[in-house]
């Protein structure tokens, strides 16, 4: 017996939204919730199918919350409207667990990777940011310095301290991702860790660290901290 086409044609009982009802959001799968968002199907497609096709194409979870607005926009089924809402509510995601990280000190590498990693990790190119921190060590504002291409990005010193001055910052920390998913420093990332940290005890800012954010991986840890290193 084939699957019906369309969700409205389903057992009652398995119908996403009546599940949902009935036993909890929680209850319902990936593509399930995907098809939540997207509402409506496509020819030869309903709403859950979209959503287990993107999980296929974009390998897992991890991997749809790396999808840029244009990727979303380039998948079958997804028109404009739809994938900005499920752009949407990627971002509301991320900026709830981020919020959640926030409302403590940012006092270690692990804080600063949770802090950073849901909407970092899944970028395709290189960026780098600079999270500021008040006295408290606690995040009150962040600023992109600039983004690169998959395996490198270029950024003054100047332009990553100038946010930091401007907003009279207590302490700062670095974070750029690896889009590769290894977190292992360049020589360059180690000249620029070195040049910051110089600069920085002229300025009399702190620098309490510098983050790279990549990928887990057997053997080895998501992110990288010069702090933890000892090279801060």
């Amino acid at each position: 017996m084939t699957r019906p086409t369309r969700i409205q044609d389903m057992p009652t009982d398995q119908r996403p939204r009546e599940r949902a009802e009935r036993q909890g959001i929680e209850a319902l799968s990936n593509p399930e919730l995907i098809a939540l968002l997207v509402r409506t199907g496509c020819k030869g497609r309903n709403a859950i199918e979209i959503g287990a096709m993107l999980l296929q194409e974009f390998g897992s979870l991890r991997g749809l919350f790396r999808a840029s607005l244009d990727d979303l926009l380039a998948m079958p089924g997804l028109g404009p409207a739809k994938a900005l809402e499920l752009s949407a509510a990627i971002e509301l995601g991320n900026r709830a667990r981020r919020e959640v990280a926030s409302a403590t000190a940012l006092d270690t590498s692990e804080r600063i990777y949770d802090f950073c990693a849901p909407d970092m990790q899944h970028l395709a190119t290189e960026m780098i940011r600079v999270i500021m921190l008040d006295t408290r060590l606690k995040f009150f504002a962040q600023r992109d310095i600039s983004n690169g291409t998959v395996n490198e990005t270029i950024a003054h010193p100047r332009e990553i301290f100038a946010p930091v001055i401007r907003r009279s910052a207590y302490a700062m920390v670095l974070v750029h991702n690896h889009p590769s998913g290894d977190p292992t420093p360049s020589s360059a990332d180690l000249q620029l860790t070195r040049r910051l940290s110089e600069a920085a005890g002229i300025l009399q800012i702190r620098l309490l660290d510098h983050i790279i954010i990549g990928l887990p991986g057997t053997n080895r840890s998501p992110f990288y901290s010069f702090r933890d290193a000892g090279l801060l």
